[in-house]
């Protein structure tokens, strides 16, 4: 074993180049990105590492030459750290610092360490710990490798696996204990988000890749002070404000965490609490960087995440940021049902924000409507559902002893109610928009 530095922070990047890539500029942008999110992790980075390979090599990820000259690197710049943008096994961090003798962290690790020093609030804190418990989970071995292991037979066993076994049972253990606390931080946001519902309140939510510009468009747009600055997952924790920027609207904008590529599973699956803002959003408004060239590989990997969590049906609207950087003049390009009004802006200057504020007020007036129907008593379960979705405004009961019901809801969650519904009432809900002339158009997908 060797001794880590107190200081790791002297890091050499690692930065494979897949084969996949058509064009060297693409690795560029992501070796820029990759050493961008060393910067903001705190690494002062020393040097860059290529690596062009063919296949994934079992012991190092790379292959042995290259792994040697990373050794070498290492050694010649008293650097503390390796930082490796690939998602690494065990095996092969384990591997790797024991061939350079320093510390090895792949870009997932080092994604789940700069969320670690950016979340600030309660929810935050304990879902960044529960990612990094559920990744730490797998590496258990690795802090352990200096102890005997049980090699069978009497007076053979060693201390070493006897002291996993406690670490798996402790970590899982607290693992359960954040499961609870986080159970009850959202049941706590769902009382928020109904309470929301019932008084009309129609919800926005702003997504998009890490810095695109959301939080300083999210200051605009509800007059606050949020902490904003140019760097990657400057905005961790999700904060709701009532919407300012139309006077007299009922609405309140949420500010979601920013995505990034090849954002790990384990920060999908904790962060979908705090992204249950914009999964109950009536309105997307996804943010995006117009000044950077890679922005609709950007925009791939945001509908890619919104897709895993589930999130969709929901109208969008593109807002194309730092036109200030780009050249671009503000304008608007209107949309449609399905496909997502696009705007052109710049947050800083305020260049084009009247325009978004425009395409917001249209769409906040029309995403919900109102239908008044006769629901026959063999429909009882849909009429649950329309109350657990808190979307009945007005009820009562026929001559016939049927349900006469108003019921409110996005347009987009009629549609889903009528694809995803079960049996009888996806067909009932289905020929209720048909009758209004309400059918989905699936030919053309925002997404």
């Amino acid at each position: 074993m060797f001794e880590r530095s107190k200081r790791g922070d002297r890091a050499i990047l690692l930065c494979p180049a897949p084969m996949e890539y058509e064009r060297r500029s693409d690795h560029e942008e992501h070796m820029a990105e990759f050493k961008e999110l060393a910067v903001s992790a705190g690494a002062e980075v020393l040097e860059v590492l290529v690596s062009t390979r063919q296949n994934v090599e079992s012991k190092y990820y790379v292959g042995s030459g290259k792994a040697e000259e990373l050794a070498d690197l290492v050694k010649q710049h008293e650097a503390d750290l390796v930082l490796v943008d690939a998602p690494l096994s065990p095996v092969q961090e384990r591997n790797l610092e024991r061939l350079v003798q320093a510390r090895v962290l792949d870009r997932r690790t080092l994604i789940l360490d700069i969320f670690s020093q950016r979340a600030r609030s309660y929810e935050g804190q304990l879902q960044v710990e529960l990612a990094q418990l559920k990744h730490m989970s797998t590496r258990l071995v690795r802090g352990w490798t200096h102890l005997e292991r049980q090699k069978g037979g009497i007076g053979m066993r060693g201390p070493g696996e006897t002291q996993l076994e406690t670490d798996r049972r402790l970590l899982n253990a607290r693992v359960k204990s954040l499961n609870a606390k986080l159970e009850k931080v959202m049941r706590q946001r769902e009382q928020g988000r109904r309470q929301r519902k019932k008084s009309g309140t129609q919800m926005m939510a702003l997504v998009g890749y890490t810095n695109a510009g959301k939080s300083t468009l999210f200051n605009i747009l509800t007059d606050s002070k949020v902490y904003a600055k140019d760097q990657l997952f400057a905005t961790l924790d999700p904060t709701v404000r009532q919407f300012t920027g139309i006077p007299g609207s009922q609405a309140v904008i949420s500010d979601t965490v920013g995505f990034v590529r090849d954002l790990p599973h384990e920060l999908v699956a904790a962060f979908r609490a705090t992204l249950q803002e914009a999964m109950d959003a009536d309105v997307l408004i996804h943010v995006i960087d117009d000044a950077n060239p890679e922005h609709r590989e950007h925009m791939k990997e945001v509908y890619q995440v919104l897709r895993e969590l589930e999130i969709e049906n929901v109208p969008i609207i593109e807002v194309y940021n730092k036109i200030d950087l780009s050249g671009k003049q503000p304008q608007w390009v209107e949309g449609g049902e399905t496909v997502p009004d696009k705007v052109w802006l710049s947050s800083k200057s305020g260049a084009g924000v009247d325009l978004l504020l425009k395409v917001i007020e249209e769409r906040i007036h029309s995403t919900h409507v109102s239908l008044r129907f006769t629901l026959p008593m063999t429909e009882a379960r849909l009429r649950a559902q329309f109350y657990e979705l808190d979307a009945v405004n007005e009820e009562h009961i026929d001559d016939g002893g049927n349900w006469c019901l108003t019921v409110e809801l996005p347009l987009a969650k009629w549609h889903q109610m009528a694809k995803t519904g079960e049996g009888a009432d996806a067909a009932f809900v289905a020929d209720l928009l048909k009758q209004h002339d309400l059918e989905q158009d699936d030919t053309n997908q925002n997404w």
